[in-house]
């Protein structure tokens, strides 16, 4: 099959190689899914998961890409709640070969049915941004509505799907990003808009939740809008500062069969909108991850025509 590899971390995307690798094997709990769709977050390419094992042994050349869409066309030992001609979504693990490849291995639990009406390439744009929007908002940040959030980087394929989901819990919403971003910060559902480069961020006021996706400078000042209570939830690493009567989380997204439903639902219902923006093929792809511009959204590998 066709796949791409990385083999040095120094390259970055630049070190990404499109070629011949074997067939994955089901392994027990397993299925084989034939990739339409892949998602690539290119931070990948500095998380230790994907240079070594779960005993720090080194597993290149590995296959990058987490988020995937597709069909089964095998089952491992064991394997139940999916099917053969199964059309499927979902997060892989992360320390084993991923989905930027025309087949991939795996663990059934980390898949969901993709219903007929949702397009592959939706489906390959929805795991990482909408468990991780879901769990920082409802499992970590406690949201109920009637809360203020500030969400970071409002415009991106996290943050707008935090701001939607948000919005839909019965939230206020404040986004942020640059100037460019405004309208679709506000066409994502945020009642605010604040500029970053050119906006006090202390102008917010208190908030009960802050998403940050951003981290350094910014992740510090907005722990101060936190008021009492409320919670300060990073997905770039332990938060540098802490609010003064509030929490501060940082978590690592996890696959949840019963979440992805959920999401792909309001998917289907029209009550969420993916936020999706190059689209490449496979043979392309190294290419669509070195840009020459900056790009909104999430960026997918349609691997099957």
């Amino acid at each position: 099959m066709k796949a791409i590899v990385v083999t040095d971390q120094a390259a970055g995307t630049a070190g990404m190689k499109l070629v011949e690798r074997p067939e994955p094997q089901a392994a027990i709990n397993d299925v084989v899914v034939q990739v339409h769709a892949s998602g690539f977050v290119p931070t990948e390419l500095t998380w230790p998961s994907t240079w070594a094992d779960r005993l720090d042994r080194d597993r290149t050349p590995s296959i990058p890409g987490h988020e995937l869409a597709g069909v089964v066309t095998a089952l491992g030992y064991g394997t139940r709640g999916l099917s053969v001609g199964q059309r499927v979504f979902g997060l892989t693990d992360w320390t084993r070969d991923g989905t930027l490849a025309e087949y991939a291995a795996v663990e059934a639990r980390n898949l969901a049915p993709l219903p007929g009406e949702v397009d592959f390439t939706v489906g390959a744009s929805l795991p990482i941004s909408g468990l991780t929007a879901w769990q920082g908002l409802f499992e970590h940040g406690r949201l109920q509505a009637g809360h203020s959030v500030l969400v970071h980087g409002a415009a991106g394929a996290v943050g707008s799907m935090v701001t939607q989901l948000a919005r839909e819990a019965g939230a206020y919403v404040i986004g942020t990003g640059r100037a460019a971003d405004r309208q679709t910060v506000l066409d994502f559902g945020a009642q605010e808009f604040v500029d970053l480069d050119n906006d006090a961020l202390e102008d917010v006021g208190e908030v009960d939740l802050v998403f940050d996706v951003i981290g350094g400078d910014i992740g510090k000042r907005s722990a101060g809008l936190i008021r009492a209570g409320g919670t300060l939830v990073s997905i770039v690493g332990p938060p540098e500062a802490r609010p003064a009567d509030g929490l501060a989380v940082d978590f690592v997204v996890e696959s949840d069969r019963a979440q992805l439903s959920a999401i792909v639902q309001r998917v289907r219902d029209g009550r969420l909108r993916t936020n999706i923006g190059n689209v490449s093929t496979l043979d392309d792809a190294v290419a669509a991850f070195n840009p020459t511009e900056r790009r909104k959204g999430k960026t997918i590998t349609r691997v099957r025509p």
